[in-house]
């Protein structure tokens, strides 16, 4: 992996340990923020936009944690 500005989908999807198809999934619904450079569907996603992309889902995941019952439901226990 290079520290260039421009990271290529096979590059995000390796650094998120995702499929190809969830990261052009991400790029074309505009959750991670991609350009498609040229006319061959050449995708790129900017360093700093993934940053940005992980520090969202980590605050996504801090919320849901906070939204979670102090205690485990009687259902969810063996």
């Amino acid at each position: 992996m290079t520290n260039e500005r421009f990271l290529t989908l096979t590059d995000v999807a390796e650094i998120l340990n995702i499929s190809m198809s969830q990261t052009y999934a991400l790029v074309r619904s505009g959750e991670l923020m991609g350009i498609q450079i040229g006319g061959r569907n050449q995708w790129r996603v900017e360093r700093s936009k993934l940053e940005d992309y992980i520090e969202a889902a980590y605050r996504r995941a801090a919320q849901a944690i906070n939204d979670l019952p102090a205690e485990m439901p009687s259902e969810l226990r063996s």
